[in-house]
């Protein structure tokens, strides 16, 4: 029969002994050492030099004095002597010194890191599962800084994995955001929480935005849609206006305008201005110097100008002007003007056609006596 228990090595009280309580009261005793443990410290190799009763050290190798052949072992002052416990595997003790815990492996005495504790499951106020292995239940959860910030990291195994944060409604999901299935990042939103809608989808390589809840055509005129960037730099949709593209180069397809709402455009012919639904307006100022009226026509005695051309060309000319604007001779400021004859044989033409200047007298040029006449065209561009 052994005289010590098998796992605490208490003493037990054999048949016949004496002085039974000896026995029963260092059991107590070893009790009081192991259970809830504590040790004063593990750096000792002797014993301190006025050691109180029931003081208990692990002993350092190597061990002097009245430790002596002890080393690792539990040391408990007890009625005026030592008393040494062999530790078994798995005994975990708090040194206080350190504020810190040790654990026996069976060979040695190691530290219990609790700042690197690792758990399969952890619950707190509410229980874990093998899916869902860290659960909460809480109003809130705080996640705070250390230092400068902060960063939530959900991190995936690979591109075609999912990394993303689902919110639920009895616990049916209703928003989805992150990586989802690829490296894309996207917005997902669910009436029913089985059926899923990509309202936004934000392209890893370019950032560009797609999905349910961007304008998909020009004719998508779907209210609360945001707007998409069409083709060629920064240009918005054609449909869709804004300050940067009112101004521009008109353009059309079978009438639909594809282009910039209003052209302008200046060349050695004169000014145009050209819109978006197909109205364009020509202008040219001319420049005559030295003209002469000698050609008499009855009363009055002509000055032929001739053709000028338009500065851009009509598809079909709905009225054409001329204008004497002022003339560096008196006589033809104050008694000539313009007769516009014709305009060709069909209304459209690529220029001003037979001007004129009438006067009711015989004019002979001056050469630096310059004549301004204003031409004004109104028609089509398509």
């Amino acid at each position: 029969m052994d005289d010590t228990t098998s796992k605490l090595s208490l003493p037990l009280i054999m048949p016949a002994q004496a002085q039974k309580h000896v026995t029963h009261n260092e059991a107590l005793a070893r009790l009081d050492a192991l259970v809830q443990p504590t040790v004063q410290d593990r750096n000792r190799t002797a014993p301190p030099p006025a050691p109180i009763d029931g003081q208990t050290h692990i002993v350092a190798a190597p061990a002097t004095a009245e430790w002596e052949g002890k080393d690792g072992t539990v040391a408990q002052f007890l009625n005026g002597g030592w008393i040494f416990l062999e530790p078994r595997a798995g005994w975990h003790f708090r040194v206080l010194d350190e504020a810190n815990d040790l654990r026996f492996d069976g060979f040695a005495w190691e530290p219990v890191n609790t700042s690197d504790a690792q758990f399969g499951r952890l619950g707190i106020n509410t229980s874990p599962d093998s899916i869902n292995r860290l659960a909460v239940s809480s109003a809130a959860t705080l996640f705070t800084h250390h230092g400068a910030g902060h960063q939530l990291k959900i991190n995936k195994a690979a591109s075609t994995d999912t990394a993303s944060l689902i919110f639920q409604d009895a616990y049916s999901g209703r928003a989805e955001l992150g990586l989802a299935g690829s490296d894309d990042f996207s917005i997902k939103i669910s009436a029913d929480g089985a059926s899923f809608i990509e309202a936004l989808v934000f392209a890893a390589g370019t950032g560009v935005a797609t999905g349910a809840a961007v304008v998909e055509s020009p004719s998508d005129t779907t209210a609360g849609k945001l707007l998409t960037v069409g083709a060629g730099h920064a240009q918005l949709d054609a449909s869709l206006y804004r300050q940067g593209n009112v101004l521009g180069t008109v353009s059309q397809t079978a009438g639909v305008p594809t282009g910039a709402l209003v052209e302008r455009g200046t060349g050695p012919n004169g000014e145009f201005m050209r819109f978006a639904d197909g109205t364009q307006i020509c202008t040219r100022l001319l420049q005559l110097d030295g003209l002469s009226f000698v050609t008499a026509m009855g009363a009055l005695f002509r000055c032929d100008l001739g053709n000028f051309a338009f500065p851009s060309p009509f598809s079909h000319v709905d009225a054409v002007s001329a204008t004497l604007l002022g003339s560096g001779n008196a006589t033809i400021a104050s008694a000539a003007s313009v007769l516009k004859l014709h305009q060709g044989t069909a209304a459209a033409g690529a220029s001003w056609d037979g001007l004129s200047l009438w006067s009711p007298v015989s004019i002979t040029g001056v050469a630096g006596q310059m004549t301004t006449v204003s031409l004004w065209a109104m028609g089509r561009w398509y």
